[in-house]
């Protein structure tokens, strides 16, 4: 009997959970008295029925009793809730556990005004029997206590709303008042939910904008999460925070000093900032490949920029960004045609070396070989002739006179205390190889300033080299080139000579702007048959020719310049209309006359005057005058 008022006491629901637990079938089908006569039935052949009583939930305070009228509307429930144990069985238990919660409450609140005050009594009944049930069989019943597991999703709400509308459809019994209850206050609080949900998703489209925009400003990926922090006034600081951050890092990547050199690109892309003498060192600078393809450097370029502080295992500095390109903006370099496609014409304008009254050499060579921007001009010269003091005042008039003129005075093959004596007497770049060097330490060397000369020609600059001597450069080339099988007299090889006159070769005026002069010196007389083949070779090459007399440099009568072998092709371009007539006039007069004569007596002529004008003025009255005597004594 006391099992029967324990089951009488029980819920519909709780009743067929023990009867399922004690392996009862088709428990949907038994109303309440029925299911309960059958777990009696079957507890008495199961000692154990009573022990799974006790693993029932245990039910709250307040938990109102169903009266036997609700057993018939319960009853037409049961097809209902078949369908939900179904779905319960396919989702995860905590989920289950969740919805009959919720289900539970539900009636509760559809009860609450029909409560009696028998059930409380019922209640805490059924409170004294389970202190019994424990001290019968030792310990206490467990409790199943229903934990939330975390908020629902959206696809788990609308199952559940779907659910209940069949619920309120299957039963019609059920008054009106229900329906209202149960139906209407869901669907508000579910409604503040979505607009919950359309909110954050609307604000997901902007937070993924704003991140974007913050990985191109500095750099880096960022995490999602600080999406809210970004849009917030916290987050902005957050954000300038970070931006002073990679400023610091990139102040901190930067060299104190900005670095420079003359880029040389190797065949594999990337290139070097060399430093001293156009020759790779140790503090050279790395170039990258994307550097020298964005700003189209080629070698030669002199570049300045910012250089990356060498990190651990880096043997070389890197290049971090262009400053400038051979003194203009990178943005110049972009654009400027190769030097291959620019036009050569004559020189048109002239070059005066002449500084003072005491300079007999630049003041000769004014006269009677004029130069020109864009000349190729060849100074023949025996051994100790003077040569190379004569490109030293040729070097130091044009730095004195014009700034805007890119000096290199290049020496190969020379002696080391004639560079450093150039190196101290000149203002422009003195790039050597001296005779202790390796032919390819020449050919290398010169390679470097041809190519210098180029790139500063393609940006319209006018750039003078000076070269000592293209003789020695062609001896470099033909021990360094692989032989053709063919040979000239002295041991000359011909494919020797092809470097060398694409070197002199490069000397041009450009229409449209820029100028690359090149004066290099060519010995004789030195006793090598291969000395004088170049010379023959490059002989009709230049449109200009210098000659010195070793018999002048004897009678120490200086500059020994040979006045009728020496001259400029095209010199009307250059001279004025007047100056042309006394220069012609001075070579027909002393055509007869000898070669130390001739040069003498025109040196102590120009010591009686201050400039060359003044000097050509008196040659103008002075054959005015021969021809006005003449006149008279022909009358």
């Amino acid at each position: 009997m006391e099992d029967i008022t324990k089951l009488q006491g029980k819920n519909l629901e709780d009743l067929r959970y023990i009867a399922k637990v004690m392996g009862i079938k088709s428990i949907t089908r038994y109303r309440k008295q029925e299911l309960i006569e059958k777990i009696i039935a079957v507890g008495g052949n199961n000692p154990e029925a009573v022990q799974l009583e006790q693993t029932t939930a245990k039910r709250k305070p307040g938990r109102p009793k169903k009266s036997k009228d609700t057993d018939k509307k319960e009853d037409a429930q049961t097809t209902v809730e078949v369908k939900e144990e179904k779905v319960s069985t396919q989702d995860n238990k905590s989920v289950s556990e969740d919805k009959k919660e919720e289900a539970s409450k539900e009636k509760v609140a559809s009860e609450d005004s029909k409560e009696e005050p028998k059930e409380e009594k019922a209640v805490s009944g059924e409170k004294k029997e389970t202190q019994n049930t424990t001290k019968r069989f030792g310990r206490a019943p467990e409790v199943r206590v229903p934990v939330r597991r975390g908020r629902k999703g959206a696809q788990q709400e609308k199952e559940s709303n779907a659910q209940a509308e069949a619920v309120d459809s299957d039963s019609p019994a059920k008054t009106e008042h229900k329906k209202t209850e149960k139906v209407v206050p869901l669907p508000k609080a579910r409604k503040k939910e979505d607009m919950k949900d359309d909110n954050s998703k609307e604000q997901l489209p902007e937070n993924k904008m704003e991140d974007e925009s913050d990985t191109i400003e500095k750099g880096t990926q960022e995490k999602p999460q600080d999406n809210d922090n970004q849009s917030t006034p916290g987050g902005q600081n957050n954000r300038e925070h970070n931006k002073s951050d990679y400023n610091r890092d990139l102040s901190r990547l930067e060299s104190d000093e900005p670095v420079s050199g003359i880029l040389e690109v190797l065949p594999d892309g990337y290139g070097f900032l060399r430093g001293h003498n156009y020759l790779s060192g140790p503090r050279d600078i790395y170039v990258s490949p994307s550097q020298i393809r964005r700003f189209n450097l080629k070698t030669g370029d002199k570049i300045v920029g910012k250089g990356r502080i060498q990190k651990e295992g880096e043997k070389f500095q890197a290049l971090l960004y262009v400053l400038s390109v051979n003194g203009d903006s990178p943005e110049v370099a972009q654009h400027r045609r190769p030097f291959d496609q620019l036009t050569p014409i004559f020189p048109e304008q002239r070059i005066t070396l002449e500084t003072g009254p005491k300079e007999m050499s630049t003041r000769l060579i004014d006269l009677i070989a004029p130069i020109g921007k864009g000349q190729r001009g060849l100074i023949v010269s025996p051994p100790k002739a003077g040569k190379t003091i004569l490109l030293k005042k040729i070097a130091n008039a044009i730095t004195q006179k014009y700034d805007d003129i890119e000096l290199i005075v290049l020496l190969i093959d020379e002696r080391p205390e004639e560079v450093t004596d150039m190196q101290r007497s000149i203002k422009g770049d003195v790039i050597y190889s001296t005779f202790d060097e390796l032919p390819e330490h020449h050919i290398k060397v010169a390679e470097m300033v041809l190519e210098r000369g180029q790139r500063l020609v393609e940006q319209k600059k006018d750039v003078v080299i000076l070269l000592d001597s293209i003789t020695r450069l062609a001896r470099a080339y033909n021990l360094t080139i692989p032989p053709t099988g063919r040979t000239l007299s002295g041991g000359l090889d011909p494919g020797a000579l092809h470097k060398p006159k694409r070197f002199f070769g490069s000397a041009r005026n450009i229409e449209f702007g820029g100028s690359l002069t090149i004066i290099a010196t060519a010995l004789i007389d030195t006793g090598s048959r291969m000395d004088d083949v170049i010379y023959e070779e490059f002989k009709g090459t230049g449109n200009m020719e210098l000659h010195l007399d070793r018999k002048l440099s004897e009678k120490r009568i200086f500059p020994a310049i040979d006045i009728n072998r020496s001259g400029t092709r095209r010199e009307e371009m250059l001279l004025s209309q007047k100056e042309v007539d006394s220069i012609w006039a001075i070579r027909k007069a002393m055509s007869s006359m000898g070669t130390a004569e001739v040069t003498e007596m025109i040196i102590n002529r120009l010591f009686q005057t201050k400039t060359n004008e003044e000097f050509i003025n008196g040659i103008n009255l002075a054959f005015l005058q021969k021809d006005k005597n003449n006149f008279d004594s022909i009358y």
